[in-house]
């Protein structure tokens, strides 16, 4: 059984290690914890993990974010992957830092590369695994606040978060969405 595990962000040095980016720095602990590299493919940056009976495509986008759906549509097609084995890891400014929850469908609420996806897959219909970033930022900072690094504070946590959400991917794909939704959503 296959998976498509997309995690968004920017690429590009100026976007390393910023909020937006979680994305991205989830799906680089999970692929170095397994000892498999990216390389760049069509529309990204391309990892197969083996995990048990299952096989996942970690996608890391090179569309930028608010094209995402684009690179998601072509790897879904090209590897032939149901929608409802396609989990999103993305950022999340309405949960606080290092919350994570696991949805397996929703509005964008503003996410520019949420509302790509929608739009080119034509659904709201996928699962998601949302990044709490906070939103400790004044009027009109919004930008400025999801493009830049994260706190001295959040940098101790967020190796035991991305931890977590190592494993909540790791359950989605051997369990399913709503074993792990139950396992791991109120924690």
């Amino acid at each position: 059984m296959k998976y498509l595990i997309a995690g968004l962000g920017n690429i590009g040095r100026e976007y390393e290690n910023t909020r937006h980016n979680i994305g991205f720095m989830i799906l680089d602990a999970l692929a170095k914890a397994s000892n498999v590299v990216f390389a760049e493919k069509r529309y990204g940056a391309i990892a197969e993990l083996p995990l048990k009976n299952k096989r996942l495509t970690l996608l890391k986008p090179s569309t930028y974010m608010n094209l995402s759906g684009n690179a998601i549509r072509y790897w879904l097609q090209k590897e032939n992957i149901p929608i409802e084995n396609l989990l999103v890891v993305v950022d999340d400014l309405v949960l606080p830092f290092g919350f994570l929850r696991l949805k397996p469908k929703g509005r964008p609420a503003g996410h520019n590369g949420l509302e790509h996806i929608q739009e080119v897959l034509g659904t709201t219909q996928y699962n998601r695994l949302r990044f709490g970033i906070g939103s400790d930022f004044s009027i009109g900072g919004q930008i400025h606040y999801v493009l830049s690094p994260f706190t001295a504070e959040e940098q101790i946590r967020l190796p035991e978060r991305i931890a977590q959400a190592e494993e909540i991917i790791k359950s989605f794909c051997l369990a399913g969405i709503n074993f792990t939704m139950n396992q791991f959503n109120n924690k």
